[in-house]
């Protein structure tokens, strides 16, 4: 595919437009010096700025007409046209095989497994069990030791190491598997909040080789699995308008796994269009490590 120099600079200026408002909040906040318990950690923990999300790109495999100015970014190559650039999956390949062959590993080996939904979020509740200390300067809903009994209460079944990896010692030998990073892959499942949120690191990492809209579609993802995340947490976040799902109650965790299955939906096709975009199903990559 060729895009004009007209179609390509109107879909970047609809991508800049859009980026710029999912950031707005954001940049303001950030001016003003304000933290926020929810949306921070959609720049903090992915540690990507809004100026990254901004930038667009048409996607592997499709060429710019008269780009020059882009003849120098990363992973693009020369097209068919005067001056026309083309974001190149074999360039990414083979500067970062090993990335390149953990994108794919874990975007084909999630897609691959059922999803499972009887964590019901308590990843976090671990995160805080019987600890003197929080990660998050916010108090608890339900106080220390009733958010300690929930935790005893159930069956730990985290799939995502890196939300074990923030286990309090003593809530680590309580889940069913004892997660490591080496092994992630075997254990990513599309249930899992994180795995879709996830979405979008991976897209941030593939570039130039993933469409900005498509980028756009897999940040919306995060951010709102974002919010049921910290909904069904055990943080009170009253105060910056965030209604809790109980998952302590029978009525709360039947929501939760009724959001959880709608955001695997929605996962399993973001998840498809990055496998499409990058690869397609006749660009074929050549790996160095194993799918």
């Amino acid at each position: 595919m060729i895009l004009s120099r007209t179609e390509w600079q109107r879909r970047e200026a609809a991508h800049h437009e859009r980026a710029d408002a999912l950031t707005a909040a954001h940049r303001e906040r950030a001016a003003r010096g304000e933290k926020h318990p929810v949306w921070d950690f959609l720049f903090t923990y992915y540690s990507y700025k809004p100026s990254q999300l901004r930038r667009w790109h048409p996607g592997a495999g499709v060429e710019l007409e008269d780009a020059p100015d882009r003849a120098s970014w990363r992973w693009y190559s020369r097209g068919t046209t005067p001056d026309g650039v083309v974001p190149d999956a074999a360039a990414f390949a083979h500067e970062k095989p090993e990335l390149a062959g953990l994108v794919e590993r874990m975007l084909r080996r999630t897609a691959s497994r059922p999803g499972q939904f009887g964590c019901f979020g308590l990843h976090e509740w671990a995160m805080v069990y019987r600890a003197d200390e929080h990660r998050h300067p916010v108090s608890l809903r339900l106080g220390q030791s009733a958010t300690d009994a929930v935790v005893e209460s159930h069956d730990l079944r985290c799939t995502h190491f890196d939300a074990f990896r923030f286990f309090t010692p003593e809530a680590v030998p309580l889940n069913r598997a004892a997660l490591t990073r080496d092994e992630q892959p075997l254990f990513e499942q599309p249930g899992c909040l994180h795995a879709g949120m996830d979405l979008y690191k991976w897209a941030l990492k593939l570039g130039p080789l993933v469409p900005g809209e498509l980028l756009l579609d897999a940040f919306e993802h995060a951010r709102d699995i974002r919010l049921l995340d910290m909904q069904a947490a055990p943080y009170d976040l009253a105060d910056w308008g965030v209604v809790p799902v109980r998952i302590e109650t029978a009525e709360g965790k039947a929501e939760y796994v009724r959001r959880q299955r709608a955001f695997a939906d929605r996962g399993a096709a973001l998840r498809a269009a990055l496998l499409e975009s990058w690869l397609g199903a006749d660009r074929p990559i050549a790996l160095r490590v194993a799918v």
